[in-house]
């Protein structure tokens, strides 16, 4: 884990917001009894997680795919190929929206913005973490030009819905 006490406050923070903002339906859905807490999902999410990343073409058409994302200091980040359809749009409009799902046992949905990381400057320490993944080798051949973003979320939403199924 890669979060500071600072990091882990500030998710809490946005999940507590986000849901005290969230419709009537969402909440329902998402009562308090299976909200995941920013401890657990940091401890969660550890790792590569697929999150299917939604943009939009230039006419407002909806467009989803699969990325490799990581939780790192308490921020969602992922990458994509330099020449996908995704970069294009993220350049144009950088609105995205993320979901993560588990069968019914974690569900975690961000809406924001997505940030372009600068991975030879400021963000060189997630570039050490993204070698350490993938390895330095194939970091280096396959996804070094890659652009990755952070997601600047202006909403998480993290349940275990499984929880609906447990007794008490």
């Amino acid at each position: 884990m890669f979060e500071t006490h600072g990091e882990v406050t500030r998710l809490q923070k946005l999940l507590d917001e986000s849901y005290a903002a969230a419709g009537s339906h969402l909440q329902e859905i998402h009562s308090p009894r299976v909200r995941v807490g920013a401890d657990e999902l940091i401890t969660r999410m550890q790792g590569m997680q697929v999150f299917v990343v939604a943009t939009t073409t230039s006419d407002g058409r909806p467009r989803t795919g699969p990325v490799d994302t990581f939780l790192f200091h308490g921020e969602l980040r992922f990458g994509t190929a330099a020449n996908a359809i995704r970069a294009r749009h993220i350049a144009r409009n950088p609105a995205v929206s993320a979901t993560h799902v588990e069968g019914e046992a974690l569900v975690v949905t961000v809406h924001g913005t997505a940030e372009l990381l600068d991975l030879e400057g400021s963000d060189r320490d997630f570039a050490g973490f993204l070698r350490g993944h993938y390895g330095d080798a194939t970091f280096d051949e396959h996804l070094g030009d890659s652009p990755y973003y952070r997601m600047v979320a202006d909403r998480i939403f993290a349940a275990d819905m499984s929880r609906h199924l447990q007794p008490g």
